[in-house]
């Protein structure tokens, strides 16, 4: 039994895994109490859905369009830690579809963005933390000083006394399973059932083919979510005359789900098609490019703000437990982090 529950002064070894805003709030905060901490990640570099597709001109931001800051904490955090020059208020007028297909307005809500673009907010996060980038975790092994990290090489990766594991829920519970835990794993079946996955598509257009709104919520069988990325503070991807504009689509979920599998011109095609009826535009398309995410935001389901099991020393975090927005895996983080080491964080 390994019963890892950190005492005040008592120093240990911690992996985490995932370095999105939860794995690296993590990061941060086990730091500033003394823990030794390294974050593995999968990709080349930090940011989970805070991802952004270089293009000729600039970048388009194809996770995370925005986010929030109802925790008067977060902001506070992100100062500190990333810079009052990665993030600026996402400023102009936001509208949803309701149920005739008339525009109306979204709640008047301070919407912020990372500056260029939305990873600049997570490299500038990690910066202030170990990261092991390219490195993705195959298993845990329990042995007689904690846990040893098996990376999909068959490599160990060290021995740690507690794990955070920041991943969707999928890969979570793929984790759990791989690491003879299924007890832990079969706890996450209702969480990945539902996390739903999106097509994201950037479009640049000839001229800007819609001024009224900068992001709107769709009511389309085809698209749930359209913005102006160049309406964005800090982007700088007109053409030299300065026109044109970058717009990104996302699918909706449903729409996604049959069609997971479909070529990417094919995704960008129809869901162009979609936003010219949404719209009217004729304007031009010179470019354009497409994400498949398979685990793209968590829908429903309770909001239980991290899960720790104090007997294995493996605790999670993530947006999916806390409401869904960039700013829970934050709440999500620092609630971890409290529980794990029985000092409270401020979140």
């Amino acid at each position: 039994m390994l019963d890892k529950t950190l005492c005040e002064n008592d120093i240990r070894r911690i992996a985490i895994v995932g370095s999105g805003v939860a794995g690296l709030t993590a990061a941060i905060k086990l730091k500033q109490q003394g823990h030794e901490v390294t974050v593995f990640e999968k990709s080349r570099g930090p940011g989970g859905r805070l991802a952004a597709k270089r293009l000729a001109d600039g970048s388009a931001d194809i996770g995370a369009q925005y986010f929030t800051a109802r925790n008067p904490e977060f902001l506070p955090f992100l100062a500190e830690f990333a810079g009052n020059n990665r993030f600026a208020l996402w400023k102009g007028e936001f509208g949803f579809q309701d149920k005739e297909g008339e525009w109306q307005a979204f709640p008047d809500e301070p919407r912020y963005v990372g500056l260029p673009r939305m990873t600049a907010i997570s490299r500038a996060l990690s910066a202030h933390v170990n990261v092991v980038a390219e490195t993705r975790i195959e298993s845990l092994v329990r042995d007689d000083n904690g846990w040893a990290l098996v990376d999909t090489s068959g490599q160990q990766l060290g021995t740690f006394e507690q794990i955070i594991i920041t991943a969707p829920p999928a890969q979570a519970r793929d984790l759990l399973a791989q690491s003879r835990l299924p007890h832990l794993a079969k706890q996450l079946d209702d969480a990945v059932f539902r996390v739903l996955p999106c097509w994201a598509v950037a479009v640049r257009f000839e001229e800007n083919p819609w001024s009224r709104h900068v992001g709107m919520r769709c009511d389309h069988p085809v698209l749930y979510w359209v913005a102006n990325n160049s309406s964005k503070p800090g982007r700088s991807d007109q053409d030299q005359h300065g026109r044109g504009a970058w717009w990104v689509m996302h699918a909706a979920p449903e729409w996604t789900q049959r069609n997971v599998d479909t070529a990417p011109e094919q995704v960008t095609a129809e869901l162009v098609a979609a936003f010219r009826e949404l719209t009217g535009t004729k304007a031009a398309v010179t470019d354009s490019v497409a994400h498949r995410w398979l685990y793209a935001r968590s829908e429903g389901g309770a909001n239980s703000g991290h899960l720790w099991f104090p007997e294995q020393g493996i605790g999670l975090a993530g947006d999916w437990l806390s409401g869904g927005r960039v700013e829970g895996a934050f709440d999500s983080a620092c609630s971890l982090v409290s529980a794990c080491t029985e000092q409270p964080v401020s979140q």
